[in-house]
């Protein structure tokens, strides 16, 4: 157990709480037990989240089975996060805000997916970096990411880069407002309670 899960009361029981309702999503024994030790890496202690690190936080001598589980075992993304959003507001009440905004990722190559020269207000400049959008779910007890989506310059959008990326074909182009609203209006389909949302500039 990560030492961070350690100084948290309560949580590996939420968290087993939790992934017993999203391993059904992973049809095999290996996959499932690689996806249950994943957020024990992200919570650990290691300074950086590369694969190595989060492999020796939770106990693997390589990081070929988790890095399998993100990127080539067949599990519905949406599905896992519709399940996770539904815990979140379980458990910080139904009083809550939904709340926007980007982050940057600085990058020093060019074949992580959506990579770019592109503005970053976490690094305030533009440089070579992924931009996420994200949606929070806010109360008085706490918040809780509840949905992402990766922006795509239209670059990405290409048939080499969709190969090389395994971006689905049905990806469009989308800017950070339109990404933004899609994620909101999905949150409010789903039911969450909202009674207002707030943004920073996208």
């Amino acid at each position: 157990m990560s030492r961070a899960l350690d100084v948290l009361p309560g949580w590996p029981a939420r968290l087993d709480e939790l992934f017993g309702r999203i391993s059904g999503e992973f049809s095999r024994a290996e996959p499932r037990r690689q996806a249950r030790k994943y957020p024990e890496g992200l919570l650990g202690g290691a300074k950086r989240k590369n694969g190595w690190q989060l492999a020796e936080q939770i106990g693997d001598a390589r990081p070929w089975s988790t890095q399998r589980v993100r990127s080539h075992v067949l599990w519905d993304q949406d599905r896992v996060r519709d399940i996770c959003r539904a815990s979140v507001v379980e458990q910080l009440g139904r009083d809550g805000v939904l709340i926007v905004d980007e982050t940057g990722f600085l990058k020093k190559g060019e074949h992580s997916v959506g990579v770019a020269r592109q503005y970053s207000g976490t690094a305030g400049r533009t440089d070579n970096c992924q931009v996420g959008v994200y949606l929070a779910y806010a109360t008085d007890r706490s918040h809780a990411l509840v949905d992402r989506r990766l922006d795509l310059p239209e670059g990405w959008l290409d048939d080499a880069h969709r190969r090389e990326g395994r971006i689905p074909a049905d990806v469009a182009f989308a800017t950070k407002p339109a990404m933004a609203r899609a994620m909101i209006a999905q949150a409010l389909d789903a039911g969450v309670p909202c009674g207002w949302v707030a943004a920073d500039a996208l």
